[in-house]
């Protein structure tokens, strides 16, 4: 059995295994629903939904595989699984281009690489505080339209002395690295609802340019993801002054996908509907105003070896 065929068959007995290891998880619920880590192949509806905005059909898939692999194999120093239920994170928001998935797959370990503060030894062991904190939660109903959602809370619930915005951003690209890993996510993608309420101005005082650069850099050049959207609530107005710090380093296509919606509550339901939607937002979702705690940070800590072995990936050091 050649090289490339043995590193198939580990990683596709590992992605078997976390199947399976999601299987067997005791259930953990946010408010009334339960919160379930897919990573089950997709079903017919998805499948027809990658077929028709992805281009994943057969024609263009196993070309694309084999053409990415190439890629990879011909780059020195680089290190990534070559299976497809690895390669598909990256192809499948490039809509199965072999070759921007792979200059996505670059940006996105060198960012790594050249962003240790916010990137080096990512697990959920290490990011325990700010699991723990409440400031972070996925929603734990999809949309219609199968996406993702994730909460953040920078507003009054944030102390800054307790947690720090680097820790914010680690947890922040822990979930998404969890969720790039579910084939729904790779189709359906992301929003972020990012709730404001209460920001002070001594919390302003947290934020750099160099921070907004790499929080920028990452979400619009190296992110494996397809955003749909960043939804930002309650906002006071110093939060002008914060947004401020980005502004200069965003593309037009990330500012399009930017939305501020205040108290407006029916303008966030015309991207995400109220059944994927907590109450205080003013959808039907029961959710914690407090933080889940112990079962949340019991939960995603069950993956630990999982985000072990994805740190190793990327760049040797090299380069």
């Amino acid at each position: 059995m050649s090289t490339m065929a043995q590193e198939v068959l580990t990683q596709a007995t590992k992605e078997l295994t976390l199947n399976d290891k999601v299987k067997r998880l005791p259930k953990l619920m946010i408010g009334t629903i339960e919160f379930k880590f897919e990573v089950e192949p997709l079903d017919k509806d998805f499948l027809d939904r990658a077929a028709k905005e992805l281009r994943e059909t057969p024609e263009n898939v196993e070309p694309a595989l084999q053409m990415l692999r190439e890629l990879i194999e011909a780059e020195p120093n680089f290190y990534v699984p070559t299976s497809r239920e690895f390669l598909q994170r990256f192809l499948r928001p490039c809509k199965w281009y072999p070759k921007s998935a792979f200059e996505l797959m670059k940006r996105f370990y060198k960012f790594r690489q050249s962003h240790p503060r916010y990137c080096a030894n990512l697990t959920p062991s290490n990011e325990r505080a700010v699991l723990m904190s409440g400031l972070l939660l996925p929603i734990p109903r999809r949309t219609a339209d199968g996406v993702r959602v994730f909460l953040v809370e920078g507003g009054k619930k944030w102390k800054p002395k307790e947690i720090s915005l680097d820790q914010i951003f680690r947890g922040v690209i822990l979930f998404l690295e969890a969720a790039i890993a579910e084939p729904k996510s790779q189709v359906g993608g992301v929003r972020v609802i990012l709730d404001m309420e209460g920001l002070a101005l001594s919390q302003v005082t947290y934020f750099t340019p160099s921070f907004a650069a790499a929080v920028v850099d990452f979400v619009q050049s190296c992110l494996p993801c397809r955003l749909k959207g960043i939804h930002v609530v309650n906002q006071p107005f110093i939060f002008g002054m914060v947004f401020a710090f980005f502004k200069p380093f965003m593309q037009e296509k990330l500012r399009k996908r930017i939305h501020f919606h205040g108290s407006d509550r029916e303008g966030l339901m015309k991207h995400i509907e109220a059944k994927a939607l907590p109450k205080k937002y003013g959808g039907e979702l029961d959710f914690p105003d407090q933080p889940i705690g112990e079962p949340f940070v019991n939960y995603i800590a069950s993956f630990e070896d999982n985000f072990i072995e994805t740190n190793k990936y990327g760049y040797s050091a090299k380069t």
